[in-house]
């Protein structure tokens, strides 16, 4: 199982992303090799507000049709109310909330590597997908 991030979703939306194509490559070896996707509807929530803004609505609209793909994770009260804690107390401004129920997701399930490019999962102790041994 491999976590999905926002950082991996907008640059396989974003052609004109420099990282467009190694997020195209990346993805495609998951679904190759039918690896499970795990995400979460925050990084979704974040996701279409970003492509939204960025790219337009059809590109939104297109991830919220797609994400029956993936494995989806609801975010409850519980989940929210630690991922703020955890925020609070590292008390950076780099991880943000959503990077934070990322993270809780990722430990309570199990998933050591996320499909990112961004950095805080690696210093979450995490790794990055870069594709098959």
């Amino acid at each position: 199982m491999i976590f999905l991030d926002t950082s991996a979703i907008y640059a396989m939306a974003d052609q004109a992303d420099p990282r467009h194509e190694v997020a195209r490559t990346r993805f495609g070896k998951l679904i190759a090799a039918g690896e499970e996707i795990l995400t979460h509807n925050y990084i979704l929530v974040e996701s279409m507000a970003l492509l939204q803004s960025r790219l337009g609505l059809p590109t939104a609209l297109k991830l919220a049709r797609d994400a029956g793909v993936f494995l989806v994770e609801w975010v409850d009260q519980v989940t929210h109310e630690e991922a703020v804690r955890q925020l609070a107390r590292r008390g950076s401004r780099q991880a943000s909330l959503v990077d934070q129920v990322s993270f809780l997701i990722m430990r309570r399930r199990g998933v050591q590597v996320a499909m990112a490019f961004d950095q805080d999962f690696v210093k979450a102790g995490y790794r990055i997908f870069e594709g098959p041994a």
